[in-house]
């Protein structure tokens, strides 16, 4: 065995099915968010603040039982408050624009991030794509292009909202690719209380400086609660949990489902009719996962 393939095995992934399901389900508690953020009657920032704030001591308490004996490098500390500060900004503009366009479009913009991370883990492999590859690249870009086209509607009424979403699927890349890398070195817990200790305070301050209400109001707190435990403690605490186990790829494909899991949400809860189409793209998004992960040889890990 030659040094290159050495290494190249000791940096592979090694996730097994538990992990799998950890990464979906994080993906199913994720894909609620939009709808619980519309229930909330806070700014949509201060929203996001709640989201990050509310969790902050559970997470501080985890951190510190899953301490090893050797305190975490000062770089990857610095790195993850700084995706603690993209990760703010990704929910600031997210949650602005799920206010300001349709639910279909926010997920299909907001989701952009998953595209850019599928090409960051292909760079990542350092090596072309093998055939498998392609073939769950392509099957996962169509199912979710099936899913999410059929709710698109782009109109210069939902423009400003659009772009917003966009710009957040972009800030959530540069989320997503420190945190893995911090799960290198460092448990779940403590790469989201530092990301949550980053991204609460600069949640507040947008918030405040757009004029926004902080404070719940008739709705009460059920919301903003259910948001916080949803979204940042199930969805983010399986997401990071999980990526650690996987190449960025195979996270990318990940996240493509949540178009799927919305469309699932809408037939289960409020008795959207599933056609023939989303049945398709659900199909070739999970013909995707499946593939990549039993047939594609995995790369080496992502680096910040």
């Amino acid at each position: 065995m030659t040094g290159t393939t050495a290494r190249a095995d000791k940096n592979s992934f090694s996730g097994g099915a538990w992990h799998l399901a950890a990464l979906l389900g994080g993906n199913v508690a994720l894909a609620l968010g939009p709808w619980l953020v519309r229930l909330t009657d806070t700014g949509p920032v201060a929203a996001g603040f709640w989201r990050m704030l509310l969790p902050l001591p559970l997470f501080a308490w985890l951190a510190w039982r899953e301490r090893g004996p050797v305190r975490p490098p000062r770089r990857a500390v610095l790195v993850l408050l700084a995706a603690g500060a993209f990760f703010a900004a990704d929910l600031a503009c997210w949650h602005v624009g799920i206010e300001r366009t349709r639910l279909g479009n926010a997920t299909l913009f907001g989701n952009s991030g998953s595209v850019l991370l599928m090409l960051w883990g292909i760079v990542a492999l350092r090596r072309a794509p093998r055939r498998a590859e392609w073939t769950a690249i392509a099957a996962a870009l169509a199912g979710a292009a099936i899913l999410m086209g059929r709710s698109l509607e782009i109109s210069t009424a939902t423009l400003v909202g659009d772009l917003f979403c966009l710009a957040a699927g972009v800030f959530y890349v540069f989320y997503l690719i420190p945190a893995q890398a911090a799960r290198a070195t460092m448990g779940q817990w403590s790469v989201l209380g530092l990301v949550c200790a980053a991204a609460a305070p600069a949640l507040l301050a947008i918030a405040l400086a757009l004029g926004e209400p902080v404070w719940p109001g008739d709705a009460g707190w059920l919301p903003v609660i259910g948001l916080a435990l949803s979204s940042q403690v199930v969805g983010q605490g399986l997401l990071v949990y999980s990526m650690k186990h996987f190449p960025a790829l195979i996270v990318g494909m990940a996240l493509l489902t949540q178009p799927a899991i919305a469309a699932a949400v809408g037939w289960l809860a409020f008795g959207e009719t599933l056609g023939g189409p989303d049945l398709a793209g659900m199909a070739l998004v999970s013909a995707a996962l499946v593939l990549a992960r039993t047939r594609a040889p995995v790369g080496p890990r992502v680096r910040a």
